[in-house]
């Protein structure tokens, strides 16, 4: 038995999504204090021995999805939606928190990608107002506090970055989730130029794209025609894309200074992050290597890169397995580092928590598929119950980041299996692409293959192996347990899909496209999608399923959840049910956390780990 009980490990906090105040002497950022994130800011002192105490800025007491400061004035630019819904609207903050200002008042559309002008007088932003299945590109004038129309097209466009005059804007215009093509948006006459063609087949991402110092042209990342994405230089004279480097694992992170001198470039290897910092200030070719905190860092990810507007600091989340997600700085002029925040543990010591070990097993076809594992401390590794815990996406990669239930579950005796199955990203476009539509089912072969590996190492006992995902990781618990029911103890989903038909009918109007690309469309595939859907072979379930819902989710609608439901409860099937009013995709609330992963818990010690 765990040492803590489940509250203490979910009342582990988290910090993120850093913004410097002009003047650089504070920083705000996101954490989940309160039960939901919310809006803080913390002074930055190099030279203070501990973080200072952090300032609550926002009580709204729903999410706040994103928070950028001014870059020229004390206020900042936040988007949040209610009850999960993320149909989120766009507020503006004063920085001590005192007057917050709503900016959007269409509460059944979304307002999201916003970017401040370099002057700070206007704000460009991506809504679907005009039509919920498109996004449109709007500016929004703050001394006259109104809203025009910059771009109206019948696509899904989010806006990048200005120009540095202000007078240009960037936009992403996306005809897939891993494709997409930029454009240069004139703010004045409201022309479009592409900068790069439009792709509709084979892998064609541009992201964190920025303006060199000269303006000559961006820097980005991107894999069109190569397996990973890579810093590349795009000429705004000529339309040309040229890469920089030949590496073999994702560039996943791009930030340059406001004056394009600095950058700082993250790659994944591997599912762990690594920070390069360079001096770009006559060009990429006479670049100059800055130091970088290497070995101060956790092991870990890190995100959400951001200098401050004197170029002299670099803030950034990191989110290691064994320890809370926290903001950090690193001033490159003294090469000094600290911890701009210091997330509580729940009471747990630190030590208390589990770092996973990389493994790989092989799979049907000979690959080997890279996973996670996390296994309980002073233990014999031997006949384990075993937690096999699939990632959404299908377009993500699970990393080694702090989870509360994992480290719960390893606290209670459990190992906990992590597989990045074919489809994960991070490993190259080839393999990324290997579960698309008709070959969706070998994603679920893999997670075959990996209870094989389990027994056959002789971690797991046989018969004490469950499934556990969200999303789309939820359709591969129903599409594991009822593809091969007679691997599994028992099953968990939060907000996965039962029914792929209904999914496409049902989900948010301006995702149905892009999710089609990825599982196929219902008007070329529909009997395909019903073939493998598992509300299909719902009969063949025999191991009890643990479902989670939130009935205002926009992705994967509540339906799915009360379908799958519906026909267990009528075969007397062991189904156990939860349904959140106030939640969307996924569970965000603590309190509603706190309910529904302690039952999750207790489902899993009945039906696996104390099965006789």
């Amino acid at each position: 038995m765990p040492g803590y009980s489940f509250e203490r490990y979910l009342n582990v906090r988290s910090a993120y999504g850093a913004s410097f105040a002009p003047g650089g002497t504070s920083l705000s950022f996101l954490t989940d204090i309160t039960g939901v994130a919310e809006v803080w800011s913390v002074p930055v002192n190099v030279d203070a021995q501990l973080p200072a105490w952090p300032n609550q800025l926002t009580f709204r007491g729903e999410r706040i999805a994103e928070a950028s400061f001014s870059p020229v004035a004390d206020s900042l630019l936040l988007s949040g939606d209610v009850g999960g819904s993320e149909l989120t609207q766009l507020y503006t903050l004063k920085g001590d928190g005192s007057t917050l200002k709503e900016l959007t008042y269409e509460p059944e559309a979304i307002h999201t990608s916003a970017a401040w002008t370099p002057d700070g007088t206007r704000i460009a932003f991506s809504s679907n107002e005009r039509d919920r299945r498109y996004f449109d590109v709007y500016e929004y004038a703050l001394e006259h506090g109104t809203t025009r129309q910059l771009l109206r097209q019948d696509g899904n466009n989010y806006v990048g970055r200005y120009a540095p005059d202000g007078e240009q804007v960037l936009v992403s215009r996306y005809e897939t989730n891993m494709r997409n093509q930029l454009l240069l948006v004139n703010t004045i006459t409201g022309e479009s130029r592409a900068l790069t063609p439009e792709v509709v087949e084979g892998p064609a991402l541009h992201a964190f794209v920025a303006w060199s110092a000269d303006k000559s042209g961006l820097y980005l990342l991107s894999n069109r025609d190569r397996q990973f994405l890579s810093l590349a230089w795009l000429d705004l004279a000529t339309n040309e894309l040229r890469y920089l480097r030949e590496d073999n694992w994702d560039a996943e992170g791009l930030a340059l200074t406001d004056d394009g001198r600095r950058m700082a470039l993250v790659t994944n290897e591997d599912g762990y992050s690594r920070l390069e910092l360079f001096d770009v200030s006559t060009g990429w070719e006479t670049r100059r290597t800055l130091a970088a905190p290497h070995a101060a860092l956790p092991r870990g990810v890190l995100r959400e890169i951001s200098w401050s507007s004197d170029s002299s600091r670099l803030a950034f989340t990191i989110d290691s397995a064994d320890d809370a997600s926290d903001v950090w700085v690193w001033d490159v002029e003294r090469r000094l580092l600290w911890r701009a925040t210091r997330s509580a543990l729940g009471g747990i010591p630190q030590t208390a928590f589990v770092a996973p070990s990389l493994v790989r097993y092989p799979t049907f076809d000979g690959r080997e598929i890279p996973a996670f594992l996390y296994l309980p401390r002073n233990t014999e590794s031997q006949g384990l119950p075993v937690v096999v815990y699939v990632h959404g996406g299908p377009e993500s990669q699970s990393r080694p980041i702090f989870n509360p239930v994992i480290q719960y579950l390893v606290a209670s005796g459990y190992a906990v299996f992590v597989p990045n199955v074919r489809g994960s990203t991070g490993y190259g476009y080839k393999y990324q692409s290997l579960d698309d539509v008709r070959l969706r089912m070998d994603s679920v072969k893999d997670l075959q293959y990996a209870v094989y590996y389990l027994r056959e190492s002789g971690i797991a006992d046989a018969r004490r192996i469950a499934v556990m995902g969200g999303s789309y990781g939820g359709f591969m618990v129903l599409s594991a347990l009822t593809t091969y029911p007679d691997l599994w103890a028992a099953g968990v989903d939060i907000v996965g899909i039962a029914n792929f038909v209904t999914f496409l009918e049902n989900t948010g109007p301006w995702r149905r496209k892009l999710r089609e690309s990825e599982y196929g469309s219902l008007e070329r595939d529909r009997e395909f999608l019903e073939q493998i859907s598992p509300i299909r072979s719902v009969d063949r379930i025999a191991a009890p399923l643990f479902v989670v819902h939130g009935a205002n989710d926009p992705r994967v609608p509540v339906g799915e959840a009360e379908q799958i439901v519906a026909a267990l409860r009528a075969r007397d099937v062991p189904v156990e049910y939860l349904r959140f009013a106030d939640e969307g995709h996924g569970l965000v609330k603590r309190a509603n956390r706190l309910i529904a992963y302690p039952a999750i818990a207790r489902f899993l010690d009945s039906y696996v780990r104390d099965r006789e």
